[in-house]
């Protein structure tokens, strides 16, 4: 594994060894501390977009792996404004171990990837997010045990977390299912792409009705209605969204021990209610909890060797 762009990009072999890797490193980390393998290893954090769990699970995840990390923002870099995403790449190669850049345009991420030496690594793009979902189906592991079998369904607009989810599903061997409004479901490129790397088990379903996705569900998942870049379609979301909010209406038609699940950060009384997000079936803080574990586990494959 050179950089870590896409879930897309893995081997379900590959996607189990940052699970289990990750699943070490926790373990590490609350029996003491986890050893300083990353000593002398230095990340660059490159944001176009702001952001509380990427930046602190990979600055932290850094540091407690003996390593360092250092923040650039959006005015400090303006990548493919002031300089070119090129030249960044170029720049930084020389002067770190590794970049993670959060960025609007996916573009961006693949030309960090194609002019950089050292390893490129997607912490959020318009396309996917494959650290948000890597941290997700590690929360499902702990939650749930293998997610092979289990049903996931995804409630709302099919942005780049639910990209993301489909395609750890469909190598995980779970079962996807995602509820969207007429015009707001994953693009056909998408649904075939995930098809082509579908394991034992794996299924996609697309359903209109929320209420019908969720039955027999083990996890329900979540994201804001309207993301960042999108705002001027805030006022048509929120009319369009609200039959798509997970309540507990919603919950009691799924498994009575699923677990719910959202990225963060939520709009409470929009997507999700504070009844669901503080309920018993939510697993909100462990999953943000679990991006630095999984965040770590991307740090030692790329970095450890």
């Amino acid at each position: 594994m050179k950089h870590f762009l896409s879930i897309a990009d893995l081997t379900p072999d590959e996607l189990h060894n940052l699970l289990d890797l990750a699943t070490r490193l926790k373990a590490e980390w609350r029996n003491g501390g986890n050893k300083p393998i990353l000593q002398g290893k230095s990340l660059a954090l490159v944001f176009q977009k702001p952001s509380l769990r990427t930046r602190v699970s990979f600055e932290m995840g850094m540091v407690h792996l003996g390593g360092y990390a250092f923040y650039l923002s959006p005015n400090e870099v303006k990548m493919g404004g002031r300089e070119s995403v090129a030249d960044v790449a170029r720049v930084l190669s020389g002067y770190v171990d590794a970049v993670m850049a959060r960025v609007f345009e996916h573009q961006h991420i693949l030309d960090l990837a194609k002019y950089s030496s050292v390893p490129i690594i997607n912490g959020l793009s318009d396309y996917n997010h494959p650290a948000q979902a890597l941290a997700d189906f590690f929360t499902v592991l702990e939650h749930k045990g293998s997610p092979e079998g289990l049903k996931m369904t995804y409630v709302g607009d099919a942005n780049n977390v639910a990209r993301s989810l489909l395609f750890a599903a469909m190598k995980l061997g779970t079962h996807f299912t995602i509820a969207t409004p007429p015009g707001y479901g994953l693009d056909e490129e998408t649904i075939e792409l995930a098809k082509t790397f579908s394991t034992a088990g794996a299924q996609i379903e697309l359903f209109e009705n929320p209420a019908k996705a969720v039955v027999d569900a083990d996890i329900i998942y979540t994201d804001v209605w309207t993301s960042m870049g999108q705002e001027a379609e805030k006022e048509t979301r929120l009319q369009v969204f609200p039959p798509y909010q997970v309540n507990q209406q919603l919950v009691s038609k799924a498994k009575p021990d699923c677990i719910v699940m959202h990225c963060l950060p939520a709009h409470r009384g929009e997507e999700i209610t504070d009844e669901v997000a503080d309920g018993p079936n939510s697993v909100l803080f462990p999953q943000a909890e679990n991006r630095m574990h999984a965040q770590k586990a991307i740090l030692v494959e790329l970095l450890a060797n």
